[in-house]
């Protein structure tokens, strides 16, 4: 396996890492936003009004979107297994 072959190999796998966590942050930006909205316009300061809820939408959101996430997790792995048998066989 040459140098560029890992290259590949990390570009792959660092794209796939963006794509899989992509949605709990863009959820999470989303839900802060909001709850930072709410917070100033109510002048409510209260630390726990701004983690319970980012935690619950993330844990929904984490439920809703682990068997695509573990779908493409998989592929992934069988892919690089597929690529190391390739390269080293």
């Amino acid at each position: 396996m040459g140098p560029d072959q890992a290259v590949e190999i990390i570009r792959r796998v660092l794209t796939e890492a963006m794509i899989v966590s992509a949605p709990l942050l863009l959820v999470t930006c989303v839900v802060s936003l909001g709850v930072s909205l709410v917070q100033t316009l109510t002048s409510i300061q209260e630390q726990t009004l701004s983690t319970v809820p980012r935690l619950v939408v993330v844990f929904g959101v984490v439920m809703i979107a682990l068997p695509w996430m573990v779908h493409r997790l998989v592929n992934l792995t069988l892919q690089l297994l597929s690529d190391f048998h390739r390269y080293l066989g």
